[in-house]
């Protein structure tokens, strides 16, 4: 995916330890990526920066079902 080349990568820090379902959050210029740290060649998700800033505000908000 071209808009996230040299993105920078980091594991979610809700993701814990346990091998189990981890995810990654990779910055670019304009992009935000997320992708499973188990497939990285996968898939990835890409969202601009409104969508994501809604996204995170959805969660803090707790207007998510989980």
């Amino acid at each position: 995916m071209s808009e996230l080349h040299g993105a920078v990568w980091r594991k979610s820090s809700r993701s814990g330890g346990n091998g189990g379902n981890c995810v990654e959050v990779g910055f670019a210029r304009e992009v935000i990526g997320v992708r499973d740290t188990k497939d990285r060649d996968g898939g990835t998700l890409a969202v601009n920066s409104t969508a994501w800033t809604s996204f995170l505000d959805a969660i803090k908000s707790d207007r998510l079902d989980g």
